[in-house]
């Protein structure tokens, strides 16, 4: 059975839609925007709210930090320094982790490296995220897994074996793992989803809940990855579409956010049981619009009634027009007055 926990939530195929608010850096490196994204984000309706955590000087080549850095986005000179400047440390994650407790909303972060992973363990983040770009990064997907926490999985830019491979390394590890359908474009078109990753994923790990990460603009397609069977969504996030950066453009602002979380539940409630039945709302339309056996004119007792004889009027409150078949041939046993109901108490 698909079942994935986290702080006590149970995420299934019969649980509604596990949301997270991927805040990413769009905090623009201030702890009190990260506080009121976090505050809208749970007011939105959002189950969780991530960051993305990275030990820079760690993660990238001396050529790569010191890189000049002169796009319209940029918050210092170099690569290193803008990465730098959106980072926040101890301070802000235990004032973040605080936060996030008092609004009763899930926090954690995607660790970008093996000291970033300890990071987060040393503030008792309750699960972590692998980004797309660590698909094939066996040793840190091990570092993680050890940890014991739940892991979501991206796999963007990847194969199926990529998928394999990955998940072959953790589980042995770390049952708590699931696995998300991603695009590595930002943002990324429509026809790049391939939404169905979702279903072969639920084929090739039964026992895995799966998801989506959305990097397209809008929310309609995470309620096609809903039907598809997908129970976690990822959705950038942000307070302001303009703002600098590279991710505001395809974020979600709280209006769209407040739709996705609606829609996904209404999708929720929409897919029903699967079991066709008429329900009791359905009897008065029903009665009002379908039809019913009538005399097509005036009858007389004695009548052998044929097709002529016979007509199909609305409402739908006498013979069914699918006993037809059956009274055709019969005969009358009293008379009839055009859009009289037949009956089979008149009929031998």
């Amino acid at each position: 059975m698909r079942q994935f926990a986290v702080n006590g939530v149970e995420i299934s195929d019969d649980s509604p839609a596990y949301v997270i608010a991927e805040i990413g850096n769009n905090h623009q490196g201030d702890l009190e925007i990260c506080k009121e994204m976090f505050r809208q984000a749970k007011e939105c309706g959002a189950n969780a709210v991530k960051l993305q955590k990275r030990d820079n000087r760690v993660l990238f080549t001396k050529d790569a930090y010191n890189a000049p850095y002169l796009s319209e986005n940029a918050f210092a000179s170099s690569y290193g320094e803008h990465r730098d400047y959106l980072e926040f440390g101890e301070k802000e994650y235990i004032a973040l982790r605080g936060y996030a407790e008092e609004l009763g909303i899930d926090f954690f972060a995607t660790a970008f490296d093996q000291n970033s992973a300890d990071f987060l363990e040393s503030l008792e983040m309750p699960m972590y995220k692998i980004a797309s770009g660590d698909l094939v990064n066996t040793p840190l997907l091990k570092h993680i897994a050890q940890k014991g926490k739940p892991i979501i999985l991206s796999s963007g830019g990847g194969t199926l074996d990529d998928v394999k491979r990955a998940v072959n390394t953790i589980l042995p590890i770390n049952e708590q793992l699931a696995v998300l359908q991603c695009t590595a474009a930002y943002p990324c078109r429509a026809e790049d989803m391939n939404l169905r990753v979702i279903t072969t994923y639920r084929k090739e790990f039964p026992d895995l809940t799966v998801g989506l990460s959305d990097h397209q603009n809008g929310i309609s397609m995470a309620l096609v990855g809903f039907t598809l069977g997908g129970r976690i969504f990822e959705k950038h996030f942000t307070l302001d579409r303009t703002w600098k950066g590279t991710d505001h453009a395809f974020s979600l602002e709280p209006p769209g956010l407040r739709r996705l979380v609606r829609d996904l539940e209404r999708a929720r409630l929409a897919l029903g049981d699967g079991v066709k039945q008429s329900l009791e709302f359905e009897v008065a339309p029903i009665n009002k619009m379908g039809k019913k056996i009538v005399a097509a004119r005036d009858l007389r007792s004695g009548t052998v009634l044929t097709e002529a004889d016979l007509g199909f009027k609305s409402p739908a409150d006498g013979l069914k027009p699918y006993e037809l078949d059956n009274v055709i041939g019969m005969t009358l046993t009293a008379d009839l007055l055009e859009d009289d109901d037949l009956s089979f108490n008149v009929l031998k």
